[in-house]
C-alpha cells in the first residue's frame, strides 16, 4: 500500500522537490526573464564548476557565506540546495539544516523572498500544509511575479482540499510562465479528477518544457510511467521505465516501478530483489510496505515483517523530524496494526486538511474498525472528485460491500479490475474476492 499518495503524494512530492530545482536556476528572476548566476555573493569565493553535485555546491556555498555571512540570498540558496539533497538521500534529518538556513537569510532580510518561498516548500514536505500556504501567500505579496511559488501555494490548496482555488492558482501559473513544474501538478491535478488522458497530455507537455538535462528527464518520463501503471497500461509503463534505467540506471523511482509491474504479474523473486536494492538506496516508507506487500504475496511471512517494521521505522524517524505522518501511519496501522489507532490518526489527518486523501485514510481506518456507515460516508467524500487511484477504488468498493451496498461496491470494484487487474500483489485477488462477494 502506497503511503505517499495520502499526504504528499509523489507525483506531489516530487512537483515540490522539482520547483525547488527550479527556483535554483532561476534566482534573481525578476518577471522579465532575466537570470542571476546561482550562489553568486560578494565574498568572491570561487562558484561550484559547472556540473558539480549538489554536495559540491553546498559546499561550494557554504565557504562564500562563511566569507560573507551577511549574505541572504546565500543563505536562502543553501536551504534550497539542502532540500535538494533529501531528495536525492531521503535524509528527514536535513530538514532541520535548510530551515537553519532560510531562518538566517530572514534574520537578514525579512522580505527575502528565497527564504520565504523556499520555506513554504520545506512546510509542504513537512506536510505542514496550512504554514505551507501561508508561506506561500507571503512570497507571492513579496514578489508576485516569480511564477514556481505558485506551486508552493497551489500544492497546500490542494492537500487542503481546497480544489477551486488549486484550479485558479495554476490558472495563473499557466498565464505568468508554464514550465515543466506547472504542468506536472496540472497532470496531479487531473488525475485527483479521474482525467488520466488528460494527466498524460500534461505530462507530455512537461516533456517538452523540460529540457534535455537527465534530472528532469527521469523525473517526468518517471511520472508517465506512473499513470500508465494507473490506468492498466503495462506494457506502456514499462518502456517508460526502462527509458529512464537506460539513462540513469540508478533513478530509484523508475526502479519501483518496474519492481510493481514485476510484483503484480506475480515474479515475486524479481520484484522482491528490485525492491531491495531501491529500499537500500531510499528507504523511504511507500517502498518498504511495498517489498513487505511482495514478501507476504510470496509466502515469506517473516521477510514481511521485516519490511513492515522497516517502514515503521521509517515514519517513526519522518515523525521525529518534524514531519506530519497521521494520514501514512493510519493507513499503515489499519492495514498492518491496530485499527483503533488508525481511525484516530485518521481522524487527526481529516480535521486538519480535509482532502480527498485524507478522506479515503478516515474511511479505510473506520471501516477496518468496523465503523462501516461512517466508513461509506467517507468513502464517497474520497470519491467526490472521480479518482481512479486503484486504492481508492479498492478502498471505496471493499468499503461498500462491507456496508451492504452491493451495486456501489460490484461497480468500484469491477471498474477497479476492468482498469488495473494487476494493481498490488496481495490486493487484487482480495479485490476479485470482493466483487464475487458484492456480485
Amino acid at each position: 500500500m502506497a503511503l505517499s499518495r495520502r499526504a504528499l503524494p509523489f507525483k506531489l512530492a516530487a512537483a515540490v522537490l522539482t520547483f525547488v530545482a527550479l527556483l535554483l536556476a532561476l534566482r534573481g528572476l525578476d518577471g522579465s526573464g532575466g537570470e542571476l548566476p546561482i550562489a553568486e555573493s560578494a565574498g568572491g569565493g570561487a562558484a561550484a564548476p559547472p556540473g558539480a553535485t549538489t554536495e559540491q555546491r553546498v559546499s561550494s556555498l557554504e565557504a562564500q557565506l562563511a566569507a560573507d555571512p551577511a549574505d541572504p540570498e546565500g543563505y536562502g540558496q543553501l536551504g534550497l540546495l539542502t532540500l535538494q539533497q533529501v531528495r536525492e538521500s531521503g535524509d528527514p534529518a536535513l530538514y532541520a539544516k535548510a530551515e537553519s538556513a532560510f531562518d538566517e537569510a530572514l534574520r537578514i532580510d525579512p522580505e527575502n523572498f528565497t527564504a520565504t518561498s523556499g520555506l513554504g516548500s520545506l512546510a509542504l514536505s513537512r506536510h505542514d500544509f496550512r504554514r505551507a500556504l501561508e508561506l506561500g501567500e507571503r512570497a507571492r505579496r513579496i514578489n508576485p511575479q516569480i511564477p514556481l511559488n505558485y506551486g508552493v501555494i497551489a500544492d497546500a490548496q490542494i492537500e487542503l482540499g481546497q480544489y477551486s482555488a488549486a484550479a485558479h492558482t495554476l490558472q495563473r501559473w499557466v498565464d505568468l510562465k508554464p514550465e515543466l513544474s506547472t504542468y506536472a501538478r496540472i497532470s496531479y491535478f487531473r488525475e485527483l479528477h479521474g482525467d488520466i488522458g488528460g494527466a498524460l497530455a500534461a505530462m507530455r507537455l512537461a516533456v517538452s518544457a523540460g529540457g534535455d538535462t537527465p534530472e528532469n528527464f527521469s523525473y517526468v518520463e518517471t511520472l508517465v510511467g506512473n499513470l500508465h501503471l494507473t490506468r492498466g497500461a503495462y506494457g506502456d509503463a514499462h518502456a517508460a521505465y526502462r527509458r529512464v534505467l537506460a539513462a540513469d540506471p540508478d533513478y530509484a523511482p523508475a526502479k519501483f516501478g518496474l519492481a510493481q509491474i514485476e510484483a503484480g504479474r506475480g515474479e515475486f523473486a524479481s520484484a522482491i530483489r528490485r525492491y531491495r536494492e531501491v529500499v537500500r538506496v531510499l528507504p523511504l516508507p511507500e517502498y518498504a510496505i511495498a517489498l513487505g506487500d511482495a514478501e507476504q504475496a510470496a509466502g515469506r511471512n517473516t521477510a514481511a515483517r521485516r519490511g513492515y517494521a522497516l517502514a515503521r521505522e521509517q515514519i517513526r524517524m519522518e515523525t521525529a523530524r518534524g514531519v506530519n505522518t497521521d494520514a501514512e501511519l493510519a493507513l499503515f496501522e489499519a492495514d498492518h496494526g491496530s485499527p483503533s489507532r488508525a481511525v484516530a490518526l485518521a481522524r487527526g489527518g481529516w480535521r486538519y486538511a480535509p482532502s480527498v486523501s485524507s478522506a479515503d485514510a478516515y474511511a479505510w481506518a473506520l471501516s477496518q474498525a468496523g465503523h462501516h456507515e461512517r466508513a461509506l460516508e467517507l468513502s464517497r467524500e474520497a470519491m467526490r472528485l472521480g479518482s481512479r487511484d486503484p486504492s481508492f477504488l479498492y478502498h471505496a468498493g471493499e468499503i461498500a460491500r462491507r456496508a451492504g451496498v452491493p451495486a456501489r461496491a460490484k461497480a468500484l470494484l469491477e471498474r477497479l479490475l476492468d482498469q488495473s487487474p494487476r494493481f498490488n500483489p496481495l490486493l487484487a485477488p482480495r479485490a476479485r474476492a470482493a466483487l464475487a462477494k458484492a456480485g
